[in-house]
């Protein structure tokens, strides 16, 4: 079994099972910074980068909120079956965090009062200014209006979108529907190697700046053609990716030496997430030149 990698200079060089086994970590991190840091999804997501100068049309909008709710949502799917999946009780209540308050479960920060008493206005509650980024969901508050969706149903109702035009999956279009599915296949993955390679993807694409050039795209949308457009599940996730990338490096240390850890698997794993990932947005790309609204 051989793995395909790019070399630094831009050639593509090859490594074989053998290969990866031998390498040691700081080599091992290098190989996987070039394969998924310098993916082009990564480097270079032309709908966002577009999206970020905040030239977007009312019905570009809404199609862009029903494809990303659509992804959100069925996200919900991909993290349960990461949770079932997982390989021991530290991984499942790692997973279980992030299910959880997806779901509504307002993160505990220890040493400061419960975000939730910050007042009784449910608008609060998904607002970035009252929902923690950090902390644990042992202890923390449940509340509806903190489901991220229902922050999703309130970005689309000035748009002109209820509930039964976002999130479903009859509302994705194919590139989505594909990049929702291999989210299920693999970050959700029984294998726990290609499961970690694609969480690990997932988690530095999210950190490498995309949730900044949405928000900053929308705080201009805002100022010039919604003004009651509500940012809160953008911006909040954009404070709370920041951190991701540095506890994604401390688990890959983790698993590195764990013996049953498989590299080429979790090589693998990480590089079809970002085919994956890479199809969602390319699609939304090609929806945007091709004219296709809602």
């Amino acid at each position: 079994m051989t793995v395909l990698a790019i070399g630094t200079e831009g050639k593509a060089m090859t490594y074989s099972v053998q290969d990866l086994n031998q390498m040691d970590y700081e080599r091992f991190t290098k190989l996987v910074e070039r394969e998924f840091l310098q993916h082009p999804i990564v480097v270079n997501n032309r709908f966002t980068q577009w999206f970020a100068q905040g030239d977007v049309t009312i019905p570009q909008l809404r199609h862009f909120a029903i494809q990303f709710s659509v992804f959100s949502n069925l996200f919900l799917i991909a993290q349960l079956k990461k949770m079932l999946n997982s390989d021991s009780l530290e991984s499942m209540r790692q997973a279980k965090e992030i299910l959880a308050n997806e779901l509504g479960v307002i993160f505990n920060h220890k040493g400061k009062a419960a975000p939730a008493q910050a007042g009784n206005n449910t608008d609060q509650e998904g607002d970035p200014e009252f929902v923690s980024t950090e902390g644990t969901i042992e202890g923390g508050t449940f509340r509806f209006g903190a489901a991220h969706f229902e922050w999703l149903l309130k970005f689309g109702k000035p748009l002109g979108l209820g509930f039964d035009d976002l999130g479903k999956r009859r509302h994705g279009t194919p590139s989505t529907l594909f990049f929702c599915d291999e989210l299920s296949r693999l970050y959700g993955s029984e294998d726990a190697s290609i499961a970690a390679g694609a969480s690990f993807a997932i988690e530095n694409w999210a950190a490498a700046g995309f949730w900044q050039e949405l928000e900053d795209g929308l705080l201009k949308i805002r100022k010039t053609q919604v003004p009651d457009l509500s940012l809160a599940f953008f911006a909040w996730h954009n404070r709370l990716e920041a951190q991701h990338a540095a506890h994604t490096q401390e688990e890959l240390k983790e698993i590195f030496e764990d013996p049953r850890f498989d590299r080429a698997k979790f090589l693998a794993g990480g590089k079809e997430m970002l085919e994956g990932l890479a199809a969602f947005w390319n699609g939304l790309e090609a929806d945007r030149l091709n004219g296709v609204v809602a």
